[in-house]
């Protein structure tokens, strides 16, 4: 039987001098495009870190490459100060480092407990060393817990996931990805196509997160939802790091700047 879920951080102290995530000098080209030139990244435990820029900038790109969905050509990635390689998802799922793409990867006619179990299922001894079956009371049990902790309200844990709303599915694949105890979250446009309602309910989440001492990455073309959310936003432009914005100080207009190249101020 797996243990209880918990939300929070291990080791590293919230807003710790040492990035939880670091990338050095990353730079990743597809035949003759520079997707990549370069790029140095950070964040830190208790922060959230929106990536901002042009279709084509490298967001995608850049996080995918935390993701382990792709290599870099160079580079180097460190955790809590010290080098680690990422050469898939797996290792990069290892080292606590969990990805909620925009496609969401959920089963439409899987429950929401099924879901956030699937292929990691819980189970118990029926007969001691002869058979096991699925404990689903355990498994429902720390779906609640960590719906609880993330504040996320949907009708029931039994429910289909292709009932619910965008919104609730977007919380549902975040509430996957905490159940592994990760130490950074990537999301890859989490309010695109919600409504108002679902868009606050995600933003809500992403600030639960933040609370909980794990460091975020948003990816999103939509400004007023990173201004919202994030402490610091980084701007891509063709495939490097133009700027770097703190959201207390900085407008719309300088960010809005920054990603299509109108402004050229020195990032903080």
């Amino acid at each position: 039987m797996t243990s209880s879920v918990s939300a929070t951080s291990d080791s590293a102290s919230v807003n710790s001098k040492v990035p939880r995530l670091q990338l050095r000098n990353i730079s990743k080209s597809f035949g003759g495009v520079h997707a990549l030139k370069h790029v140095d990244f950070e964040v830190y435990d208790g922060e959230v870190v929106a990536l901002v820029g042009d279709n084509g900038a490298g967001k995608s790109t850049l996080i995918k490459t935390m993701s382990g969905a792709y290599v870099p050509d160079e580079g180097e990635t460190l955790i809590d100060g010290q080098p680690v390689t990422i050469g898939s998802p797996q290792d990069s799922t290892r080292l606590g480092i969990e990805t909620v793409y925009q496609d969401l990867a959920l089963c439409d006619n899987l429950d929401v407990v099924a879901n956030l179990w699937l292929g990691r299922e819980a189970y118990r001894d029926l007969v001691p060393g002869l058979l096991r079956v699925l404990d689903e009371t355990e498994m429902e049990r720390q779906t609640l817990d960590v719906l609880k902790i993330l504040d996320v309200k949907i009708p029931s844990v039994r429910s289909a996931v292709a009932s619910l709303s965008g919104g609730q599915r977007q919380c549902i694949a975040v509430a996957k990805t905490i159940l592994r105890q990760p130490k950074v979250v990537l999301l890859d446009e989490p309010t695109a196509a919600l409504g108002v309602a679902q868009t606050r309910q995600v933003l809500n989440l992403i600030l639960r997160l933040k609370e909980r001492g794990l460091a975020v990455v948003v990816i999103s073309h939509n400004l007023h939802d990173v201004f919202e959310v994030a402490d610091r936003i980084i701007v891509m432009r063709l495939g490097q790091r133009a700027n770097t914005f703190d959201v207390r100080s900085a407008t719309r207009e300088q960010v809005v700047g920054a990603i299509t190249g109108a402004t050229s101020e020195a990032a903080v």
